[in-house]
């Protein structure tokens, strides 16, 4: 089975240097496995926590509450780093590996000869008020742009258990940018966002937007997770939801054991199809996002894939469902936003 996902935070684990290059390492991607797994493009992530980015004086590791933005220092120190790990993504071209920038690229007759490695940017908030860094990350190859991760930014606010937060909308500036990746071609990603600003997105994006990696909040009540509203929204406006293999989306605690499994997968699939329709439903794993033990049972790396592929054979997802699944949806929308 021949596959696109959506996201993984690969990148952002290898700079951290506890593992070798995207080519080999011991994380759940990398470029070997990938190729051996059947994989015909990856989604990487260039993800910064800006709470990593307070300098000592200012208290390292310091996590804002709600309602409470980072400095503009801050948001300089993180956007550095995101040029840092795309950067290295394009150092690891050669032979097998091309970053892709062209929906031409992705052609079924190419992507046999190589891995298409696909850069994007998880949390907005390292633009800092400046649309030209949206130029200068397109000009580097970044083709998605998660608008927010866990705190608030200059774009908007994140999901949150807190309704307050939760009902905000983009700021006037996320608007902007909604219009500026629009123009670009950059893919607006609403996984971790709030719901207002859900909304917001799907009211003023001319082109579909999508959800990286997330799933449906009607199975697993978590704020990260699509209200079925917001699922049938993405559908309507030609988007595509990628799943998310993070046992914590899949299946409430229960009893205290977490741990998803593949079946768990698969029923969200077949639920975001229901709510959503079969073209808007993806793969968006979030390897190496968190712990291994929080995969699925089975489920340990990019080499488990087809266990996932065989799991929805088994509940009755035709071919030719699963083929969109695993590849033609995520093609059908780049196809509508890249320039």
């Amino acid at each position: 089975m021949q596959w696109i996902d959506m996201h993984c935070d690969t990148l952002s684990e290898i700079r951290k240097g506890n593992v070798q290059s995207l080519r080999h390492n011991s994380l759940c991607v990398d470029l070997d496995r990938l190729k051996r797994a059947g994989a015909q493009a990856q989604f990487f992530a260039c993800f910064v926590n800006a709470a990593d980015y307070i300098s000592p004086a200012e208290g390292r590791g310091t996590e804002k509450k709600p309602g409470e933005i980072y400095g503009s220092e801050v948001w300089d120190r993180a956007y550095a780093e995101v040029i840092e790990m795309a950067d290295s993504a394009l150092r690891e071209e050669e032979g097998d590996f091309h970053i892709i920038r062209g929906a031409e690229d992705l052609l079924p007759e190419k992507t046999g000869e190589f891995i298409g490695g696909i850069l994007t940017v998880e949390e907005g908030g390292v633009l800092n008020g400046k649309t030209e860094r949206l130029d200068e990350l397109y000009k580097k190859g970044v083709r998605l742009l998660t608008l927010t991760w866990n705190y608030e930014n200059c774009l908007g606010s994140p999901n949150s258990r807190e309704r307050t937060v939760m009902d905000r909308g983009l700021k006037r500036f996320g608007m902007e940018v909604v219009e500026r990746m629009n123009d670009l071609g950059i893919m607006i990603d609403v996984s971790h966002l709030s719901d207002g600003g859900f909304r917001d997105c799907i009211r003023h994006s001319r082109v579909p937007v999508v959800a990286s990696h997330s799933n449906a909040r009607s199975l697993c009540p978590h704020p990260r997770n699509l209200s079925d509203e917001m699922l049938r929204a993405i559908g309507e406006k030609g988007g595509t939801v990628g799943v998310n293999f993070y046992s914590a989306f899949l299946r409430e605690t229960e009893g205290g054991e977490n741990r998803a499994d593949a079946e768990d997968i698969v029923r969200h699939v077949r639920w975001m199809m229901n709510q959503a329709g079969e073209d808007a439903v993806a793969l968006g794993t979030d390897f190496d996002g968190f712990a291994r033990a929080d995969l699925p049972k089975g489920i340990q790396d990019v080499r488990d894939m087809e266990k996932v592929w065989e799991t929805m054979r088994r509940a009755g997802i035709t071919p030719r469902q699963i083929d969109k699944i695993a590849s033609g949806n995520i093609r059908r929308v780049i196809r509508e936003i890249w320039r």
